[in-house]
């Protein structure tokens, strides 16, 4: 039975994800909902990370929670989960460690451990992960039509190097020497991964998502080569196959669909080319200019109708320590950066290059998301 949701009233992020036009530049912020805020931390202190993530109120609570605050200046709001949860789907125990991140107590050793991880069959989205759905649909009916819901998930070989290493890294040796030690292992682990992605996403967005997007967050640890054969294969295949499946329900269920390689410089183009997302969210050390440029090359230089790509991003999330009057500043330049290809900054969703950090000020972030809507209404109005 379809749920029944409460009209939109603010879809600009939306149309600029199309490449519609729109009045002003919509902005939302990776992890605006989270650690920073003194609201999540008065609900953290009774609650595990995880037990956050799989009830629905709370998750809907906290997704809230920086829409409530910053009421007016942001144009989306981006469930509360996390991309881990999906390892935990396949069988795997994750831990969030305060002060340290994700903890595997069990990582993946050898070729042999993936067999508790792969299933046969498919894995039942529903029975393992109906909590985000649940938690989907609850926030999209709270929020009443105010902003677009975002759903994600994470893409395979940023989870496949969290499953191999245990947590995070600064060198990734374990994960990177799997792809040269065990390539077909790494490849099956890889395509179970990207399936239960695929299946995800599209319950997500049967259950309230609006536009969703893919964190490759350990993109840039892989060179050109290893990118191309162990995670650009499979971050195009979720976009082909999830925008299929929804196409097949209604042409209206498909919803534009952003993918954060983050650290892959190198892949511009061919997502540009080869994929079919919608959005190419980039790092903060992307020049947004020289961004657009490589991106309209690449479209022109392919036959027949260019499609439109929006870019996202990027201002650097430690920007935001600095005074409210230095980030208004780097704020003018980015937008006026994003701006310098048609003068007005169609085709762009301000967020930040990456994450927020969890002690920055959220006041400080108010100053980015105002400084955002005054640039980008003045650039658009001229």
């Amino acid at each position: 039975m379809t749920v029944q949701f409460p009209a939109l009233k603010n879809d600009l992020i939306l149309r600029a994800a199309r490449g519609e036009k729109t009045e002003r530049t919509p902005v939302w912020v990776m992890r605006q909902a989270g650690r920073y805020l003194s609201e999540f931390r008065e609900v953290r202190k009774n609650h595990d990370f995880f037990s956050m993530c799989r009830t629905p109120e709370i998750a809907c609570e906290i997704t809230i929670q920086p829409v409530r605050r910053f009421r007016g200046l942001l144009d989306a709001a981006i469930i509360f989960s996390d991309i881990l949860v999906i390892p935990q789907a396949l069988g795997m125990t994750v831990e969030m460690v305060p002060g340290k991140g994700p903890h595997f107590p069990d990582p993946l050793v050898t070729p042999a451990d993936i067999a508790r991880v792969i299933r046969p069959g498919t894995v039942d989205i529903r029975q393992e992960l109906g909590y985000v759905l649940d938690a989907l649909t609850l926030t999209r009916q709270t929020l009443a039509g105010e902003v677009p819901l975002l759903g994600f998930v994470g893409a395979p070989w940023t989870m496949l190097a969290y499953m191999i290493e245990g947590g995070g890294s600064k060198t990734f040796s374990k994960a990177k020497a799997w792809l040269y030690r065990y390539p077909e292992a790494c490849h099956q682990l890889l395509q179970q991964l990207t399936d239960v992605c695929v299946d995800f996403l599209v319950a997500q967005v049967r259950a309230g998502a609006q536009m969703v997007q893919v964190f490759d967050s350990w993109a840039g640890e892989l060179g050109p080569d290893d990118y191309r054969t162990f995670a650009f294969p499979y971050l195009k295949a979720i976009a082909d196959r999830v925008k299929e499946q929804l196409a097949q329900i209604s042409p209206d269920a498909v919803v534009p669909m952003t993918v954060f390689a983050k650290g892959a410089h190198y892949i511009l183009e061919e997502l540009v080319t080869e994929t079919r997302y919608d959005v190419i969210s980039l790092d903060w050390t992307m020049d947004p200019a020289v961004s657009r440029t490589r991106v309209l090359s690449a479209t022109s230089a392919v036959s027949g109708q260019p499609r439109t790509v929006t870019l996202q991003g990027n201002l650097d999330p430690s920007t935001l320590y600095g005074s409210p009057e230095t980030i208004r500043e780097r704020t003018r330049v980015m937008i006026e950066r994003f701006a310098a290809w048609d003068g007005q900054g169609q085709c762009h969703i301000a967020n930040m290059g990456h994450g927020m950090y969890p002690d920055h000020d959220p006041e400080h972030l108010r100053a980015y998301l105002a400084a955002v809507r005054e640039f980008s209404s003045a650039f658009k109005s001229a």
